[in-house]
């Protein structure tokens, strides 16, 4: 297993590299997180689980972090991936092999001990149960059992732990470039006393994480997005900036 090895200089670059890639090719970058989200508890870590349909999916993490929490972030990859792109492991990463049952449970246990450990900032995890990237409309939604493992450790060493669903589509709308979405659940808070096991709490997982989609899908068509906070604008589009030359053409001739 590939263990954390945080670096605030990487961290850095990776926030201005990150950023400039999303304007570069997105419109927009919109991201819907509610109050109660922002407002967790510091001293109760949480477990932030996400769709998996997109290449960029790793990247936003670090963005949404630095904008609306004060974390110590951890975000798990597959260990194929990380060994070709090491320096992620300065960012927070840490690995994950599926083909190995001794490193997948030694992973599970590192992640608990992240989680459960003392810190000034809340400590958060980003996990991707889905473990490959599928159309985001693919159904039925399939989650591996990885997260409730980390959730049962988790409450082995401590009473409680946030769950957290973040989904992200990304739509092509009124404009050249494709827009992304994020949105944000509202924290559930899991304790040792009321825990149902790992099983239920996968299919839970899954099930919230199906209806959390379909209701960002539904918003978007019926562009209901004027809660979204805009994260990032991207550059100008062909479309606009022609219309922007046709508009000036047009004033100059009167």
């Amino acid at each position: 297993m590939l263990p954390v090895r945080r670096s605030r200089g990487y961290t850095r670059w990776f926030s201005w590299y990150s950023r400039r890639q999303f304007k570069k090719y997105f419109h927009a970058v919109r991201a819907f997180v509610p109050v109660e989200t922002r407002n967790m508890q510091a001293a109760c870590p949480v477990l932030f689980y996400c769709n998996h349909a997109y290449w960029w999916d790793g990247f936003w993490s670090q963005l949404c972090t630095e904008m609306f929490f004060r974390q110590n972030l951890y975000i798990i990859i597959e260990y194929s991936q990380l060994v070709k792109y090491r320096f992620f492991t300065r960012l927070g990463a840490f690995s994950l092999d599926r083909q190995n049952s001794r490193s997948a449970m030694e992973t599970v246990d590192y992640a608990a001990a992240r989680l459960a450990e003392t810190s000034g900032k809340q400590n958060a995890l980003w996990i991707f149960p889905q473990g490959v990237i599928e159309h985001v409309d693919k159904k039925p939604l399939h989650f591996y059992n990885g997260a409730s493992s980390i959730v049962d450790r988790v409450l082995r060493k401590i009473s409680s732990i946030y769950l957290v669903s973040v989904v992200s589509r990304i739509e092509y709308l009124e404009e050249q470039r494709p827009e992304l979405f994020l949105s944000f659940g509202s924290p559930e808070l899991v304790n040792r006393d009321v825990y149902d096991g790992k099983k239920e709490l996968t299919v839970h997982m899954q099930n919230t994480t199906d209806r959390h989609l379909s209701d960002l899908k539904r918003k978007i068509i019926d562009r209901d997005t004027s809660e979204f906070q805009l994260l990032v604008k991207g550059a100008e589009s062909v479309n606009t900036r022609v219309d922007v030359l046709k508009r000036f053409w047009r004033s100059g001739r009167k």
